[in-house]
């Protein structure tokens, strides 16, 4: 994988480092530059105010971000917004809180005029993919991981007042971001999946902030070669390089994708026109790729299986008899490193629970010794 951190134009599908024509006109030719401003609503190009297509949230933060809006004066869902029933409904937490929110969500789908979607039926992402995007839209969701590029879509995840902000009919504000183009080519070999496209992206572009805050634009003639769900197993890390969002060149794999799931309106070609500047350039080699493995505490500490076999000593427990047959243990100056770092806390953390625990323990034993004596009860 190769960074490029200085301008380049896709000419002819090839980048190049001129063009006969400035910057200026060349940002106007990517396909994030012109989703952007179809959806800006301010007339200054370099000053976004977006209105988005559609939004979606999830459980865990829909009840706050429309009690927000409903205090400020929401009367109904300007927007198609979905409420997916997916995370808060896996937690034991106790009590009723889960079956309390799905019932909000539902009450508020029903009143408001949203998009309720039950527990176990549909987690968020995919139903945003088969169900709300479409070439050419923009989403706006309550979940970093909202991105549905490589279905034409740019999609942004965002904090609940910025969704707030939208059922009030407000705009999501934002400088014209810089668009980095990720030039795909050649073929994955056996046994490297999307994941691992993912996490050599993340590694190679996190520690620099090399992406962050711009667009990554996927264009190249790799692309052609990657079944759908492989795009979108890219495409939904990319949360994880800094991004602002992301944006696919669009063919017949992804026409079929939105035939199959019954909504052939939604698809259309999507591509950069000739000359299209690039503020940055990221050279994926999918032949080049490796299986990956990705350790705590973010993906982009990453490493090839290989090089982890090899120096896995380095940076994870290795596991060594001790003399004569007295058992085993971690020698690994990382791992003791780490362990060192961490049992400090941890017996903080575990000395607090057992106090807690005593505390209440304590309280309850008096409680009923105290109903005992009430009811005349002997110990």
């Amino acid at each position: 994988m190769k960074l490029t951190d200085h301008g380049v134009f896709l000419c002819g599908g090839v980048p190049k480092p001129t063009a006969p024509l400035t910057p200026d006109e060349g940002r106007r030719r990517t396909m994030a530059y012109r989703i952007l401003q179809a959806h800006n609503q301010s007339g200054d190009e370099r000053q976004l105010r977006i209105r988005f297509d559609a939004m979606l949230s999830h459980d865990i933060t829909y009840v706050g971000i429309i009690q927000q809006a409903r205090a400020s004066g929401m009367k109904e869902f300007p927007l198609p917004y979905a409420l997916t029933n997916c995370h808060n409904s896996l937690c034991a937490v106790g009590g009723t809180i889960n079956e309390d929110d799905h019932v909000f969500g539902l009450s508020a789908a029903k009143k408001y005029g949203g998009i309720y979607v039950p527990a176990n039926q549909s987690v968020i992402h995919s139903y945003a993919r088969e169900q709300m995007a479409a070439c050419g839209s923009m989403i706006l969701g309550s979940d970093s991981h909202t991105r549905y590029g490589a279905l034409g879509t740019m999609a942004v995840g965002e904090g609940g007042p910025e969704l707030a902000k939208q059922l009030l009919r407000h705009t999501w504000d934002a400088p014209l971001p810089e668009v980095v183009l990720v030039y795909v080519t050649g073929t994955p070999r056996r046994g490297v999946g999307p994941h691992d496209a993912a996490i050599a992206l993340v590694k190679a572009t996190f520690a620099s902030s090399f992406v962050k805050n711009r667009v990554l634009e996927f264009a190249g003639p790799g692309i052609a070669k990657l079944p759908i769900d492989f795009r979108n197993g890219i495409d939904v890390m990319t949360t994880e390089t800094t991004c602002l969002s992301s944006i696919w060149e669009t063919d017949e794999e992804t026409k079929r994708f939105f035939e199959v799931h019954g909504r052939p309106e939604a698809y259309k070609k999507l591509s950069p026109e000739d000359g299209a500047y690039y503020d940055r350039m990221i050279e994926l080699d999918l032949s080049q790729l490796e299986p990956m493995i990705a350790l705590p505490f973010h993906p982009s500490n990453a490493y090839t299986i290989r090089d982890f076999l090899r120096t896995r000593r380095n940076c994870w427990p290795v596991w060594r008899p001790r003399q004569k047959g007295a058992g085993r243990r971690p020698t690994c100056i990382c791992w003791t490193s780490f362990t060192t770092a961490v049992s400090g806390p941890i017996r903080g953390l575990l000395r607090a629970v057992r106090a807690v625990c005593l505390i209440i323990s304590t309280r309850l034993r008096r409680s009923c010794a105290a109903a005992r004596s009430e009811a005349g009860i002997s110990p």
